[in-house]
């Protein structure tokens, strides 16, 4: 049954279309997969055999009757950040403990709508707060890819780990994720998937467990190029009930491959090349320009000057919006509760036992700049360098680029318990280096698979749009994923 999950989406949604297979036939060979691997890599938190049968019957019901939506009987895997109806949704949090929401978000509800099936909800960092999948209540996600002759377990990236990991090892045929600060296109370039972050406001929010509301979207992990764009236009929509929602149509990203980037300017940041940066990042940022050179795109070097300030400045906007989400958990109304002997005792034991280090971590640093002395001295100066990165891109793109081109990543997957990152905080979230801009200014990003390392190990190229402009970045992307190739790892598991 192998072959089935090796199908991108495109290619299932053909031969379920043609009736060469069943929905249910697809569906079982996943659960077969997941229940085979899941045990080694971790990317499951909750598996939903039953509701996926059930899911899948019903799309074969409606492909016999004509009446076949743009997912029919596609397997997904969901971020457990997205609430589901009736299902498991903790954000890999004790503090959630036994959570299980009488609603559905909007983004999985559109996917339904769709005809897609649910596999289970996947791990993640917890409160998506991390940048290795190491935080999660249920443990470590396991990378499908390892170094050549090597048995160490490498993380797939944070905080969308699972999501990233399922799709890579062939455990769903795509899955939902969501993007604070590179939380979709860092797990993306480590496990050789495409991940594409949105414009701010093209996915709802709703029923998607907040962590740093101004910078959270929702966005897919998938095979390839096509099966993403496939993916997000089901899952983009208005929404009444988040006001951040842009009302504006949802084009059919797919028809936007294989597009031609002919008299394309691509803009290439000189901000980006950072000290003590890889040599083969460096390598693979000159391979991709040069395959968009070869595709008609003309390169233009651009400068985004307040690019070095955006790490501390994400690092305090998003932890004081964190700080304030978060503290809607108390143990009063669900979740974990630990008793006290009186209700702020109860409010300090729950907390105490209910948040991961990380999450306590952010908690303090958000509570601390937005206290009274502090707030004008970090929270309000961060939102003015916020204003001066966005400023950055509105000036690159008002000079004339489409896109710009960046790696994903300052490296490749690393180890899981890494003594070096797991001591210095400040060292894991240097990750995001590359990403937080994007978030930062609302953009579109895209990573793409651009090559593998020395050691084997797959890394990723950015794309970043003008704001609405996804379709920009597919047609791009696909030139970048038709000269690179595919990368798949090799089974261990």
């Amino acid at each position: 049954m192998t072959e089935l999950t090796s199908l991108t989406i495109a290619e299932a949604r053909t031969k379920l279309a043609a009736k060469e297979i069943t929905a249910v036939e697809l569906t079982d060979a996943y659960i077969a997969a997941i229940d085979s691997a899941n045990d080694a890599i971790n990317a499951y938190i909750a598996v939903t055999p039953d509701k996926a049968r059930e899911m899948a019957k019903a799309s074969d019901a409606r492909i016999a009757a004509g009446k076949a939506g743009a997912l029919e009987g596609i397997p997904l895997g969901i971020k457990d950040l997205f609430g589901t109806e009736g299902v498991h949704t903790q954000a890999c949090s004790h503090i959630l403990d036994g959570f299980a929401p009488p609603y559905e978000s909007t983004v999985t509800q559109n996917l339904w709508n769709d005809g897609a099936v649910m596999l289970g909800k996947l791990n993640m960092d917890e409160f998506a707060m991390g940048s290795s999948n190491e935080t999660s209540y249920y443990g470590a996600v396991k990378n499908p890819w390892r170094a050549k002759g090597s048995n160490l377990d490498l993380v797939p990236g944070g905080s969308s780990g699972g999501s990233a990991a399922a799709v890579a090892a062939h455990l769903c045929a795509g899955a939902t994720a969501t993007d604070t600060g590179g939380s979709i296109r860092q797990p993306a370039a480590f496990t050789g998937t495409v991940g594409i972050k949105p414009t701010y406001g093209r996915c709802s929010r709703w029923g998607v467990v907040a962590f740093a509301s101004s910078l959270d979207q929702a966005g897919p992990i998938a095979r390839d190029v096509r099966d993403a764009a496939i993916l997000l236009k089901s899952m983009a929509s208005v929404d009444v009930k988040d006001t951040t929602s842009v009302d504006l149509p949802v084009p059919n990203y797919e028809a936007s491959i294989g597009q031609s980037i002919k008299g394309m300017k691509i803009g290439i940041p000189r901000e980006y090349r950072v000290e003590g940066m890889p040599e083969e990042i460096e390598t693979l940022w000159q391979q991709g320009i040069a395959w968009l050179k070869d595709a008609g795109a003309e390169i233009v070097d651009i400068t985004l000057p307040h690019t070095k300030y955006a790490l501390p400045a994400y690092y305090i906007v998003a932890p004081a919006e964190a700080s304030s989400n978060l503290a809607r958990y108390d143990g009063v109304r669900y979740g974990l509760r630990v008793d006290g002997k009186d209700i702020a005792d109860m409010y300090e034991k729950t907390r105490a036992a209910g948040f991961g280090q990380e999450v306590k971590r952010r908690i303090m640093i958000g509570t601390y700049v937005l206290s009274a002395g502090y707030y004008d001295a970090y929270y309000l100066r961060a939102q003015k360098v916020r204003t001066l990165i966005k400023r950055d891109f509105e000036l690159a793109f008002h000079a004339g680029v489409d896109a710009i081109l960046t790696p994903a990543t300052p490296s490749s997957a690393f180890g899981i318990a890494d003594e070096d990152l797991a001591s210095d905080p400040v060292k894991m979230y240097l990750n995001d280096i590359f990403t937080v801009t994007v978030n930062m200014a609302g953009l579109p990003g895209i990573a793409v698979p651009g090559g593998v390392d020395h050691k084997g190990l797959p890394l990723g190229l950015q794309l970043i749009g003008k704001p609405f402009e996804e379709e920009t970045l597919f047609k791009t992307a696909h030139v970048i994923e038709q000269a690179a190739g595919r990368f798949t790892p090799t089974k261990w598991w």
